[in-house]
């Protein structure tokens, strides 16, 4: 099979995955549904949008463009073991499609809360292209009888990873989040953007911001407006109970909060807060920022800002990545090339 055929059958893949974003009943319908039910955290809106941007990035132009970059092997395919989280709907799809488009096998671990979606989009891959046929198998057991590793997870299973993995070619990841950078000149458009940033996806995923850098004497009246615009993700029973539980621990602690009834922000130097929460840290000057940036790189998946250069995304687009947006700055398709 070549690779113009990969490439044909993820393009046709892509617009069944638009199809499957909008179902509200038939099969499709029942197939989100059931991963829905499956995860609590997995909500219809989130679903959809997993979906609908998977969709969009699935283009002929787009995936050629990707891997025009690589020089990708016809030959005698390797079989690459996918160890896949399942803190957003379809997280491990990247790894899926970056593995299939460079002419590997892929050897999938599913998460046991994302386990619904992607074998039915293997499925439907069969169907428009049965070249594909014994080039994925999902297993439950013990991986075995593979060339090299994709694994993700929290830093506690990375230590597991490397201890059993790191005998083979592997991209290991680990947690990280994402950072927002304030001026205080951010236009209304422009916070609602990072208030998707926040909220999408309920903050479970490595591109939700999970902490704010702010200037000295930073007025949140502005950020808080914004906010609203997510206000009824409190309706939420799983995030509700995060933020009830949450803001009784910090004020049984004594520790102040800002609260707009939905989110909690702390001042707290970490990146990595908890669902419902945001952290804020107060900065003094662009240098000292970038140092403080530079020092926990590997801390941060994303960066986001306007203003202040330094490798950055935009307002409202960590939730939806280009194909060679690839997690923690490691090139998948480069590593699974030079195998």
């Amino acid at each position: 099979m070549q690779l113009q055929q990969r490439i044909n059958a993820f393009v046709h893949l892509g617009k069944y995955l638009g199809e499957m974003a909008q179902a509200e009943e038939g099969p499709l319908f029942e197939l989100l549904d059931s991963a829905r039910i499956h995860n609590g955290w997995f909500s219809m809106e989130n679903l959809r949008f997993a979906l609908r941007s998977w969709s969009d990035e699935l283009t002929e132009p787009n995936i050629s463009a990707w891997l025009e970059a690589y020089n990708i092997s016809e030959e005698t395919p390797k079989t690459i073991a996918i160890i896949m989280a399942g803190n957003v709907p379809l997280v491990g799809f990247h790894d899926f499609l970056s593995v299939l488009l460079s002419g590997h096998k892929a050897l999938v671990k599913l998460s046991s809360n994302d386990k619904i979606l992607m074998p039915k989009i293997y499925q439907e891959l069969l169907k428009l292209e049965p070249g594909f046929s014994g080039f994925v198998q999902f297993t439950e057991e013990k991986l075995e009888s593979f060339d090299a590793v994709i694994a993700t997870g929290s830093n506690n299973s990375a230590r597991y990873f490397e201890y059993y993995f790191g005998k083979y070619p592997h991209i290991i990841r680990k947690n990280r989040n994402s950072v927002a950078l304030l001026t205080g000149n951010e236009s209304e458009e422009e916070l609602r953007g990072l208030a998707d940033d926040i909220f999408r996806y309920f903050g479970m995923g490595c591109r939700n911001v999970s902490k704010l850098f702010v200037p000295k004497g930073y007025n949140f009246d502005a950020f808080f407006k914004a906010m609203y615009t997510w206000k009824d993700v409190i309706n939420e029973t799983k995030y509700m109970n995060n933020y009830d539980y949450n803001k009784a621990v910090y004020l049984m602690s004594n520790i102040e909060l800002l609260d707009n009834e939905f989110m909690l922000l702390k001042e707290d130097k970490g990146f990595s807060s908890p669902i419902s929460v945001v952290f804020y840290e107060y900065y003094d000057g662009n240098s000292s920022l970038e140092a403080l940036l530079s020092n926990n790189e590997s801390n941060i998946q994303c960066i986001v800002a306007n203003d202040i250069q330094i490798g950055t995304v935009n307002y409202g687009e960590t939730q939806t990545p280009a194909l060679s947006d690839y997690a923690d700055g490691v090139d998948t398709v480069r590593f699974l090339s030079e195998l």
